[in-house]
């Protein structure tokens, strides 16, 4: 009898979105790792208020998803993971995100303390905006006008307009929403 071996090409993992039980990210994420599976949870630090007491406590960037680095093989194993509800789908496809948006993302938690996903759909004209990255960090300004993935802030320190572009792949925008002074 032959012995017959076959090389096989490793598949190439891939980061997905995963969609999970309200409240379970960060209990979904340790039972990815425990499952031997990648999985990334980005966490912020907030002060949580309570009557009696304050106290720091991190909470999950984006609520109920997480990403997961997973070849095709895998894929199905996630699904068995408690707490994980399915994939994120765009367009009938399993949602991916680049390993450079997951590097941005993973650098952004790690270096600032005032991260948060601001989905765009959510500025209106008239908000209050502060910047919370980049050359103009903590600069206020005004939206006035949304389109599609650009916003357009009045800037009331330089009494300008600046235009703040949100890359395609990106659902958030580096600005703190409705603000107060």
């Amino acid at each position: 009898m032959n012995n017959v071996s076959f090389l096989t090409k490793p598949l190439a993992k891939k980061w997905r979105v995963i969609y999970t039980r309200s409240n379970w990210e960060k209990k979904a994420d340790e039972l990815l790792k425990r499952s031997g599976l990648n999985s990334f949870c980005p966490l912020v630090k907030t002060q949580k208020k309570w009557a009696d007491r304050k106290k720091i406590v991190e909470i999950p960037l984006f609520s109920s998803y997480l990403f997961v680095l997973v070849d095709p093989r895998e894929e199905e194993r996630v699904l068995r993971v408690d707490g994980v509800i399915g994939y994120v789908r765009d367009f009938g496809r399993m949602a991916e995100v680049s390993s450079d948006d997951i590097e941005i993302i993973k650098k952004s938690v790690d270096t600032y303390q005032d991260v948060e996903c601001v989905n765009v759909k959510a500025l209106s004209k008239g908000d209050d905006v502060s910047l919370n990255d980049g050359i103009l960090f903590d600069l206020k300004g005004e939206v006035l006008e949304v389109r599609g993935k650009q916003v357009i802030l009045l800037m009331k320190g330089l009494e300008c307009g600046l235009i703040a572009t949100v890359k395609a792949a990106k659902r958030s925008l580096s600005l703190t929403n409705n603000l107060s002074n």
